[in-house]
């Protein structure tokens, strides 16, 4: 409007002119003024088409997004951190990097690092991204088969290092002599303070034949430890008929093997004329929850085992048909690295009264993580809800406690492997079963 003023005004104070030009000259403007307008108007309208293809984009984006996702409900206060400000930064600083940074650097890692400190950003130890081959990984984990050295590692809140929960039988690190509680200092010489379990455990693994060089402290000293890694086969469930016909069943992990191998246990027990169970979950850091339903299943009441609860409310619950209930006297062991899915199975014994808890108490890890795949074959895990018993106890960062409290004696089992814990279960046992 301005420029159309400006025109008109400087045409009023203009030289005049005969009639025939001024006429030829107003013909001349109108030409002019028409092929502007129709100029602007084509450019408006490619730009609004262009706008509009581009907001329907993002909606569809949007919406699969949430079906994959399952998010159900978007908050406005949310909104999206992937902006034009943020991809010119980042684009920056990687040019910063490539240009300054004294050693050279990899694409991939560095595009791999923004995913992870997206989820980092988060400051939720369980929640995290994980390349093609950090979730192949996990996925072999999962089956009860990898490369590495066949301990079991569990995060110590208190310290924000990782642990040796456990050691598997026959394995390099039984071989070693690596101990349970044995904290992960080093690994190669990279300080592991503020990593993942995963990070932590995906430096440990690795090809067959070659090693790993631990740096770790035990009883306030550090000692260095190097361990050769090999196919390590998990095997998650062990059981054996004890004295007296007490039988026991010792579950290192939750695993998709997991659901067989204790379905066999028990025929195998039941077969045997076992009159009581000891159920061993110490240093069982937990697994799929799905595999501990399927357990939870062989051995409850009718009723409910878990139920979880994401941010919006929503509510899963997980139940059991009561039909295959345990009804022989029962102990379950525990001590602070039972954690997770392992709390789910005891916190639901408890509840029910089904059987009695013994040992310490346990991680209190309540909450529940997905794996969610990307069409890239990367994926996320991600913290998506927290978990209740049936009683509806929330044991995040509290744990459960048992019903007898026992304490290990370290000493005693280095000294001639008696299992105190395991002695006084027995002991208890027998008292339920007179």
């Amino acid at each position: 409007m301005s420029e159309e003023i400006r025109e008109n005004n400087e045409a009023e104070v203009s030289v005049p002119q005969t009639e025939d030009k001024a006429q030829k000259k107003r013909e001349r403007k109108k030409f002019w003024l028409g092929f502007l307008v129709g100029v602007v108007g084509v450019v408006l309208a490619a730009c609004i088409v262009s706008v509009v293809a581009y907001l329907g984009f993002r909606k569809q984006y949007s919406y699969s997004e949430e079906a994959q996702l399952g998010t159900g409900k978007k908050s406005e206060s949310n909104a999206s951190v992937v902006t034009s400000a943020t991809t010119a930064k980042m684009t920056m600083i990687e040019r910063l990097i490539k240009k300054n940074y004294y050693m050279d650097v990899d694409s991939e890692e560095l595009r791999d690092g923004i995913y992870r400190g997206m989820l980092a950003s988060l400051g939720d130890p369980y929640s995290e991204y994980y390349s093609a081959e950090d979730l192949k990984e996990a996925m072999e984990s999962n089956e009860g088969i990898y490369y590495g050295i066949g301990a079991y590692v569990s995060l110590d809140n208190e310290l924000n290092l990782s642990v040796i929960s456990g050691i598997i039988s026959g394995t390099p690190a039984e071989e070693a002599g690596l101990q349970e509680g044995d904290i992960i200092y080093k690994v190669d010489g990279t300080d592991t303070t503020g990593m993942t379990v995963s990070e932590v455990v995906s430096m440990i693994r690795g090809e067959e034949h070659t090693t790993v060089d631990l740096s770790l402290i035990r009883d306030g000293e550090v000692v260095e430890i190097t361990v050769e890694r090999r196919r390590v086969e998990s095997p998650t469930v062990d059981y054996e008929m004890l004295e007296d016909n007490i039988g026991y069943i010792q579950i290192t992990e939750f695993d998709d093997v997991t659901t067989d191998q204790f379905t066999e246990a028990m025929a195998v027990l039941k077969g045997q004329n076992m009159k009581g169970l000891i159920l061993d979950l110490r240093s069982n850091g937990g697994g799929n929850l799905d595999t501990c339903i399927d357990i939870a299943q062989q051995m409850l009441p009718k009723g409910l085992i878990v139920y979880t609860e994401d941010k919006y409310g929503n509510r899963d619950e997980y139940t059991c048909d009561g039909e295959r209930e345990f009804d022989k006297p029962l102990v379950v062991l525990v001590n602070g690295y039972t954690a997770s899915a392992s709390e789910i199975l005891t916190g639901a014994i408890k509840d029910y009264r089904l059987g009695t808890v013994m040992g310490t108490t346990t991680y209190g890890k309540g909450i529940v993580q997905q794996i969610i795949s990307l069409k890239d074959g990367t994926a996320v895990k991600m913290t998506i809800s927290r978990y209740y018993t049936p009683k509806g106890h929330y044991i995040h960062e509290i744990g459960i406690e048992p019903d007898i409290e026992v304490e290990f004696d370290a000493d005693a089992y280095k000294k001639d492997k008696t299992d105190n814990q395991l002695e006084a279960a027995k002991t208890q046992i027998k008292r339920l079963m007179d």
